[in-house]
């Protein structure tokens, strides 16, 4: 199925307040090559105040014990298993409704350090991949004398989109910041890495976040998990795209955290080979009957109190 295939219902694209509903399929297929591999799922879609789970379906090949844990902060929901020699199929389903929050980005301010919540220092601090220590004169010299606020947010979003090309394939696991501004390249993962880097290094407060690619380009493959940013100003997480490929307002929020070491959708421990992956997105209509696509607009967008 296509991105956004069509569904029943009158089809509405103007701005609208009212929510949007999506719907999203995840089928995730593994070769267990020895018995006792471990796997760590994070493909259910979280519970927030702004993102309500409607309905969801989860489903596996091998009937084993399931153990779940929702973090605290993230709201990401973790799937622990071990799976028996064999194949192992993941098939998760659900409907969810995003309300957004929307602000006008000129009424969206830094917050001084002095006053930001315990809960969001950590995300000041250089991690794994986004080496903001390292950055620090970089971007210091490029956006430490922009105006404050959700403008200069953007600026370093919109700086990364243009001086990073998007190339599938062109990182590996342990390309970092650092990296991906030496070359110039990377994949959705590698552009919020970098972004944080450098919002973290002018001290605005970022995290890693992940969700599905809604509208992004079949050009660039079939649907696929997608990386986004949040920083926080005026007192919550507002969604970033550096990659430029997808529509933050169809951003399904899964989990969020330093970065990608936090943030996978699928962490393995064992003999295990990747056979399949398969994703579908679409809007469906809401309680009304009405299709709300999701779209792009200048507003502040956030789905995270």
């Amino acid at each position: 199925m296509d991105r956004c295939a069509a569904t029943r219902g009158r089809r509405v694209s103007q701005p609208m307040d009212a929510p949007v509903r999506l719907r999203y399929q995840v089928e995730l297929t593994y070769q267990v090559r020895t018995a006792g591999a471990d796997f760590i799922f994070n493909v259910q879609a979280a519970r927030t105040p702004r993102q309500q789970v409607l309905w969801e379906s989860l489903s596996l090949t091998q009937y084993v014990p399931l153990q779940e844990y929702c973090d605290p902060l993230s709201s990401g929901r973790f799937l622990r298993l071990r799976a028996f020699a064999g194949e192992l199929v993941l098939r998760y389903e659900a409907q969810v409704e995003l309300q957004h929050h929307r602000q006008h980005p000129a009424d969206v301010q830094e917050i001084a350090i002095c006053d930001l919540p315990g809960a969001v220092l950590p995300f000041l601090y250089p991690s794994r991949y986004c080496e903001s220590d390292k950055l620090n004169g970089f971007a210091m010299a490029q956006f430490g004398s922009l105006p404050q606020g959700h403008a200069r947010v953007k600026a370093i979003c919109d700086w990364v989109q243009q001086h990073v090309r998007f190339t599938s394939g062109s990182s590996v696991g342990t390309t970092g910041a650092v990296d991906t501004l030496a070359q110039g390249r990377g994949v959705c993962r590698d552009c919020a890495h970098l972004m944080i880097a450098l919002c973290r290094a002018v001290n605005i407060p970022a995290r890693f976040a992940t969700g599905l690619d809604y509208g992004a380009d079949p050009a660039l493959g079939p649907p696929d998990f997608h990386a986004y940013v949040e920083t926080y100003l005026g007192g919550r997480w507002y969604m970033f795209d550096p990659s430029g490929t997808a529509i933050p307002m169809g951003f399904v929020r899964l989990t969020s955290g330093r970065d990608a070491a936090d943030s996978a959708f699928a962490s393995i421990f064992g003999d295990v080979a990747p056979v399949g992956q398969a994703l579908w997105i679409r809007a469906e209509a809401g309680a009304d009957g009405i299709v709300r696509e999701p779209y792009r607009t200048p507003d502040a967008l956030s789905t995270s109190d």
